[in-house]
């Protein structure tokens, strides 16, 4: 199955109306996403949801019988309602509790899924590859220099490539690459460890932030509640090309890399 494209999703957001309680009722209005629901998905229908979790951009809804995941696409969104609540036009999913409250999947590019799996979920084939959660111990400098040994790959490439860790997309990336002073188009196996030790912990503390502040509200994303993610006003290269850096106050420069907008101080992140 191809890769799907960075978005926000909001695991803590769901959890207190969906965890512990059991699903009566699984709607599909619009099965056509980016691959078919199954019919599968009604075996939902009778059980409980035991565990909610995040692997990469997937929401995992767990249960003893089976797991359903979940990607929201381009700009796909989940939203928490009460039974009954009309459904719009890009409504394509409801998920109905015994609680008297329903999750519904929107989405108008139907770029996201919904599938179901009774395997453990990272055996799914989605998942099976993925690299390191960013947030865990797991992902730390040393594990970055060792598998950058012997790449040409570009840096920026190197740490948005889900094989070696997940969730560092474009914006994290630039803003990472940026505090860490490393030029995004710098060959990932000729960084040393130290710069390595570095970007790791700037990754972390500008995933974290981001975290802290609801994501990074783009178009027309917004959060499981509805309301958007600050951490826009907090990013200092991203969308910002033509403007002075806030270091230095050189005018800081955009490329494309792998077709994605890239920003960069050339005083602060020198390409050598």
């Amino acid at each position: 199955m191809p890769e799907l494209p960075e978005v926000e999703v909001s695991r803590q957001g769901i959890s207190p109306f969906m965890l512990g309680e059991t699903v009566m009722r699984v709607v599909v209005r619009n099965a056509s996403l980016r691959w078919p629901i199954p019919a599968e998905i009604q075996e939902l229908v009778g059980l409980t949801i035991t565990g909610i979790r995040r692997r990469a951009k997937y929401l995992l809804l767990e249960t003893d019988w089976g797991t359903a995941i979940l990607h929201l696409g381009m700009s796909g969104n989940l939203r928490v309602l009460p039974h009954g609540t009309p459904a719009g036009k890009h409504d394509h999913v409801d998920i109905e509790l015994g609680n008297g409250k329903l999750l519904r999947l929107n989405d108008p590019r139907r770029f996201g899924c919904l599938l179901w799996t009774r395997e453990p979920a990272e055996q799914h084939a989605l998942l099976v590859k993925l690299g390191p959660e960013p947030l865990t111990d797991v992902f730390d400098g040393d594990y970055l220099y060792q598998r950058s040994r012997k790449r040409k790959t570009a840096i920026k490439q190197f740490i948005m490539d889900n094989h070696v860790v997940v969730g560092v997309g474009n914006i994290y990336a630039n803003e990472s690459l940026f505090t860490a002073g490393i030029h995004p188009r710098h060959p990932a196996g000729e960084i040393d460890r130290d710069r390595y030790l570095l970007l790791a912990a700037e990754i972390k503390s500008v995933l974290a932030r981001a975290i802290g502040q609801g994501g990074t509200t783009l178009k027309d994303f917004t959060g499981s509640d509805g309301k958007p993610g600050y951490f826009v006003q907090e990013l200092q290269v991203y969308g910002k090309a033509g403007q002075p850096c806030g270091n230095c106050g050189a005018e800081l420069r955009e490329i494309r890399m792998g077709g994605r907008s890239t920003v960069f101080c050339p005083l602060c992140q020198p390409e050598t």
